[in-house]
């Protein structure tokens, strides 16, 4: 019977950084409110202001006004990913496709007010973007660095050869990212039929239709294969028996 691998929790980050992180996360949210309400208008200035931080400060932590959001656009994102990268124990894994699909759901759906609330001002800065490229600049830019961060996820844990891995996080990637502007486009709740989860379960099923590698249990190969890409869970090599890659 397979066991749940053995992890190593990642270190807590110092006091420093989590505060820093708060900070950011706080400027985040205050130029996603601004970026909603007022679009390209708003100043780098305002946005510091409004925060409470000095505009030196504002841009110790950010190069431009457009890149203050990318921390409210990015936690969903790592959620997501970090949710992935831990396969779920116990001796009968869920088939890779079910896991993902769950996980996507469990990322857009908000869990509390908070979470509703973030996922509104990114409706609004979606709504925001057609005035300003280099705000879109960032979100694209957001979601190609996830697709990067997926890959290696997907490949260690579904077993896939590099180049399904890769088809695979552009399709969950772009799952995400067409459910959301989607959502944004509407007036539909965060939550409910019409909310991102719903919408992400049913275009991830459409664009992974065609990869049946998604249909083999997920994390098997971390657990049996201990993340060695030369093992199968059955202790062979693929050059040993059956077919190599």
């Amino acid at each position: 019977m397979p066991t749940a691998p053995r992890t190593t929790p990642p270190p807590r980050p110092s006091l420093t950084e989590r505060r820093k992180a708060e900070t950011q996360l706080e400027i985040a949210r205050t130029a996603a409110a601004l970026f909603a309400e007022r679009g390209a208008t708003v100043t780098a200035d305002e946005i510091a202001r409004t925060s409470g931080v000095a505009l030196r400060t504002f841009y110790r932590y950010f190069r431009t006004k457009e890149d203050a959001v990318v921390p409210l656009l990015a936690s969903g994102v790592r959620q997501w990913i970090d949710d992935l990268a831990t396969p779920p124990a116990g001796p009968d894994p869920l088939p890779a496709r079910e896991a993902l699909e769950q996980a996507a759901r469990r990322a857009l759906t908000p869990a509390d007010e908070p979470a509703a609330e973030a996922l509104r001002w990114t409706r609004g800065l979606l709504r925001a973007m057609p005035g300003d490229p280099a705000l879109r600049a960032v979100w694209h830019r957001v979601h190609h660095d996830s697709e990067e961060a997926l890959r290696p996820v997907l490949a260690r844990l579904t077993g896939a050869d590099p180049s399904t891995a890769r088809l695979a996080a552009a399709a969950a990637n772009t799952a995400m990212r067409a459910a959301v502007e989607e959502w944004a486009a509407g007036d539909a709740p965060p939550d409910g039929p019409q909310g991102p989860a719903e919408l992400v379960a049913r275009t991830l099923r459409a664009l992974t239709a065609g990869l049946p590698e998604l249909d083999g249990a997920y994390g098997v190969k971390e657990r049996d294969g201990e993340g060695d890409p030369g093992r199968r869970g059955d202790g062979e090599s693929p050059a040993a028996g059956g077919r190599g890659r």
